[in-house]
């Protein structure tokens, strides 16, 4: 009868203790390796958000922006990596790189990649087969379709500099060159290609270009250091009066004459549903690559006219954007 009663006495006791140390369910940590936030990281909290997540509420997101400095990123990738980060969202070839160095296990989901089987991060866009998967923004192919809007806003244009950044480009640059010359060839101009590996070495690159007789630039990009750099690449073109066709929007707006890629945040915004489907279980070996849907052409009005440029009708019609 004693031990009946103390073994009830002792249950009523305990039972708060166990549901006390319960623990709440984990809330997902999502780690994001970006430039600087922009509308891209805003199309992968829009992602997030049609999905359901609330960040700080069902999603913890951790932020690690090198804001130009892109020699941290091994030092932010392994901080993620410590922190067990649930997935790393790395979105283009340097931030996978960096992930990928830091981890073989946690998940990598990438969204601005050209051309993710020449950069060794998935086996095939089909069957990617390790950790890594994403969207490719086929940013290498789109170079010779850029070099023709280019040359169709400047018809009389014979001589076209290509800027580029050999370190980072994110594709097979020599083949994109390849194509480019061809290209070239067809539309009836001379590229002249120059290299800026580092911030240090645009201004000497716009120089030459401009004392070889360059009369408008393609930057050849898939390079963050192009996209950090916009505003410095845009006012060394006005000064020299080029016209510019990137790929990066914010290039445009930030002074730039024109842009022709894949919709950056929509791919981010996509990536997201890439995070949602791990989250759930699926394994990154097992999720196809994605290629984009939408394609826009961004033209600068303002800075067409500070060059003394008339664009024909033609191309404005086009476009997916003025800038005024």
């Amino acid at each position: 009868m004693w031990a009946r009663a103390l073994a009830i006495a002792l249950a009523i006791l305990v039972t708060p203790i166990a549901a006390d140390a319960q623990q709440p369910g984990k809330i997902p940590r999502i780690g994001v390796l970006a430039s600087i936030r922009s509308p891209a990281t805003e199309g992968f909290e829009r992602g997030l958000r049609e999905l359901g997540y609330v960040e700080g509420k069902n999603i913890l997101i951790e932020w690690r922006l090198v804001q130009g400095k892109f020699e941290r990123l091994p030092e932010f990738a392994a901080d993620l990596v410590r922190l067990k980060v649930d997935v790393i969202v790395a979105p283009a070839t340097p931030y996978v790189l960096a992930a990928r160095n830091a981890t073989a296990t946690i998940p990598i989901v990438f969204a601005l990649v050209a051309d993710p089987v020449a950069a060794g991060f998935v086996a095939s866009l089909a069957r990617p087969g390790g950790n890594i998967t994403g969207l490719s923004n086929i940013g290498g192919e789109l170079n010779a379709k850029r070099l023709e809007l280019l040359k169709e806003a400047v018809p009389k244009v014979r001589q076209v500099g290509v800027l580029t950044n050999p370190a980072g480009a994110g594709f097979p640059l020599a083949e994109v060159l390849k194509e480019l010359e061809v290209a070239a060839r067809l539309l009836g101009v001379q590229l002249q290609v120059q290299y800026a590996r580092a911030p240090s070495e645009i201004d000497g690159a716009f120089a030459a270009m401009s004392r070889e007789g360059a009369r408008a630039v393609i930057v050849v990009s898939g390079s963050p250091m192009f996209y950090a750099e916009r505003t410095r690449l845009a006012t060394l073109a006005l000064k020299a009066g080029l016209p510019t066709m990137s790929e990066f929007p914010e290039s445009v707006e930030a002074g730039g004459l024109m842009s022709y890629a894949a919709n950056t945040p929509d791919l981010m915004r996509r990536s997201a549903h890439y995070v949602d489907k791990i989250l759930k279980g699926a394994k990154p070996a097992d999720l196809p690559v994605e290629q984009p849907t939408k394609f826009e052409l961004v033209i600068n009005l303002k800075t067409a006219k500070a060059i003394g440029l008339t664009i024909p009708q033609s191309v404005l019609l086009r476009a997916d954007e003025l800038i005024q």
